[in-house]
């Protein structure tokens, strides 16, 4: 069986991105199913195509309209082609390893193989985890980074405008009686205005979290290219605070310019610590108020993790909404032993993972529904 497998991505990457594509392809495909699909897969095993066609089949479509989009999307993830009778599991055979660039495949394949194995490998590459990859593939993975684009959630603002519907406008409706000598006019209609709400990003530039850090300052320079009202800070054995230097337009001077910001950079961490720094210096003063933070790290800390807890809870009590995302929550084995986890998590509002493209694209959605 030819399988993205050759694009160095694990059997379990393989199986969630298919499932991950299948449903942006119009499938309902629910985290549920896509574990039922893994657990399938894992008994039939992948040697096979027929018994991941079959396990696919019976895991991931909800009904017999999905069976068409099924048999496509597997046929491009797969990198092959669609054949023998309808229904049926498609024959799939070896196609030329496309580049993660643009560049032109090699070999005897067309045009059409080409671009289906580039778009394979560019969704692997969205699911791959981070510290998986090399100089090569992190490259590529950064000029994918255009594709994400964070929206700030939003709040009622205090001030209210015309609308056509909402409350009524008693001021305006009887200037508009005035104007008509006491006749009945028009009723006007008015509501408060939504505005943006802050984004506080704590990005964990600690040596446990080396793998990650620049990616996620990549992944802060975006939030902060959105226009929305973005804050981004360091944690490491003190705060940083790095916005001015992501305000680059360029991605790449925006990094070296946070780089150079940053005096512990793979350094110890002091997770309590620099939060306690935040919340004095600038979340208590309104920087938190209302807004929506997000911390990104493993949750490894130094010091006593009890206080990284209350610290955490503090900063829930002031904030709007806390998200936490961990590189290790992307892990199908992962469980939040550590201790400092731990004492976060009932202060922590959403847990989510924090590994990949696709997991960082997932996350701009959670912080723009919030």
């Amino acid at each position: 069986m030819t399988t993205p497998a050759g694009w160095f991505a694990s059997p379990e990457e393989i199986l969630l991105g298919f499932a991950r594509a299948l449903r942006a392809a119009g499938v309902d495909v629910t985290a549920d199913r896509e574990r039922s699909f893994v657990e399938a897969v894992a008994a039939l095993g992948m040697e096979d195509v027929a018994h991941v066609w079959r396990a696919g089949l019976a895991t991931l479509c909800g009904s017999p309209t999905d069976h068409e989009r099924y048999a496509a999307v597997f046929a491009a993830w797969f990198s092959g082609q669609v054949g023998g009778r309808k229904g049926g599991a498609p024959q799939v055979r070896p196609m030329t390893r496309a580049p993660l660039d643009n560049g032109a495949g090699e070999g005897e394949a067309s045009d059409d193989d080409t671009l289906i194995a580039q778009a394979s490998a560019t969704e692997i590459l969205r699911h791959r985890d981070v510290a998986t990859l090399d100089a090569a593939e992190k490259e590529a993975l950064h000029r994918l980074f255009a594709r994400v684009h964070p929206r700030a959630p939003r709040r009622r603002g205090h001030r209210r405008t015309p609308a056509a519907r909402g409350e009524l406008d008693a001021r305006r409706t009887l200037r508009e009686s005035l104007t008509r000598l006491g006749e009945p006019g028009r009723i006007h209609h008015r509501r408060r205005r939504p505005r943006p709400r802050r984004v506080v990003l704590l990005v964990d530039v600690s040596g446990s979290m080396g793998a990650y850090a620049d990616t996620l300052l990549r992944l802060a320079h975006r939030f902060v290219m959105s226009g929305a009202p973005v804050e981004v800070f360091t944690l490491g054995t003190r705060l940083t605070h790095v916005t001015r230097a992501l305000r680059h337009r360029d991605a790449d001077r925006a990094i070296v310019a946070a780089g150079e910001a940053i005096p512990d950079w793979s350094g110890g961490t002091r997770l309590a610590e620099g939060i306690d720094v935040f919340l004095r210096r600038w979340g208590r003063k309104g920087m938190a108020r209302g807004a929506v933070v997000v911390i990104f790290s493993d949750g490894w800390e130094r010091d006593a993790p009890e206080a990284l807890g209350e610290q955490v809870r503090r900063l829930q009590t002031l904030s709007h909404r806390v998200l936490w995302a961990n590189p290790h929550r992307g892990s199908a084995a992962y469980q939040p032993i550590q201790a400092g986890i731990v004492a976060c998590l009932p202060h922590i509002d959403d847990f989510v993972a924090g590994h990949s493209l696709a997991a960082f694209e997932e996350l701009t959605e959670v912080v723009a529904r919030a």
